[in-house]
């Protein structure tokens, strides 16, 4: 029979494994700062879920990459060092250029916190992205994934998003050059760049986003915002030049497709 010391061992050891479990399974949201946003997210971007980024327009890829780079900034926040992993497929560095660690920087991510994976192709990426999206340790997985690949599928978006619910990393699912299709993403953005308002004597003003709200699980969308990033604070405000709601996209390329994907 085990003495009283090794029961009261063990039950602590349960008791911290179901505080565990429901640490995760309890929703969290992070707060981006904008109060327009978080109010249409019922207070924030859920973490432990999988989210989808998309070029509002092909010449928008890097926008939606730097709004990545924010929201995991955000997300990850600066007082314990979690870890953010960023993979991409090869032919992203053909496409649009390496990962340039001084530009993470000027947006407020420590690049010495960024585990940068380059993977063959979309296959070999998509099963790396699975083993890390399951480790507790990562904050954030950010997967660049270009066009349309056949392996990401209805399916595979939700294994990660599984995966996510039960370690607690958020998933950013980048995806560059191509349009939304059926997935188990927790919310789906657009993306572009819009005009700064620049600061004073003339300096470049903070970078400014047009956000759309594509899609989001059981709750409100089609909405839009012209925002600008605080890299300072780690937060998104009204744009200097306008705070107005945005009109959702009438006819760019994600229009269509939305409305036949749901």
């Amino acid at each position: 029979m085990p003495d009283s010391a090794e029961i009261i061992a063990s039950l602590r050891q349960r008791i911290a494994a179901v505080e565990r479990v429901r640490a995760v399974a309890a929703p969290c949201l992070v707060a981006t700062g904008h109060a327009g946003i978080d109010a249409a997210l019922g207070g924030g971007l859920a973490r432990a879920g999988l989210h989808e980024l998309f070029g509002q327009a092909q010449d928008d890829s890097g926008s939606a990459g730097g709004f990545a780079a924010m929201l995991a900034s955000r997300i990850a926040g600066a007082e314990t060092p979690e870890t953010i992993f960023w993979l991409r497929e090869a032919s992203a560095e053909r496409r649009g250029g390496c990962l340039h660690a001084p530009g993470l920087a000027e947006l407020g991510l420590d690049p010495g916190r960024v585990v940068l994976g380059v993977l063959d192709d979309p296959a070999s990426l998509l099963k790396v992205a699975n083993d890390v999206v399951r480790c507790p340790d990562v904050a954030v997985a950010v997967i660049e994934l270009w066009r349309e690949p056949r392996v990401l599928d209805l399916t595979a978006s939700r294994r990660l998003a599984v995966a996510a619910e039960a370690s607690g990393v958020t998933v950013l699912m980048l995806r560059a050059e191509a349009e939304p299709s059926p997935s188990a993403a927790h919310t789906r953005w657009s993306v572009a760049a819009a005009c700064a308002a620049p600061l004073d004597a003339e300096a470049p003003g903070h970078p400014t986003l047009d956000i759309q709200l594509l899609r989001q699980r059981g709750g409100r969308a089609d909405l839009g915002w012209r925002v600008e990033w605080d890299r300072d604070a780690k937060i998104f405000r009204d744009a200097a030049l306008s705070g107005a709601l945005l009109a959702p996209s009438g006819g760019g390329p994600l229009a269509p497709h939305e409305r036949r994907s749901g």
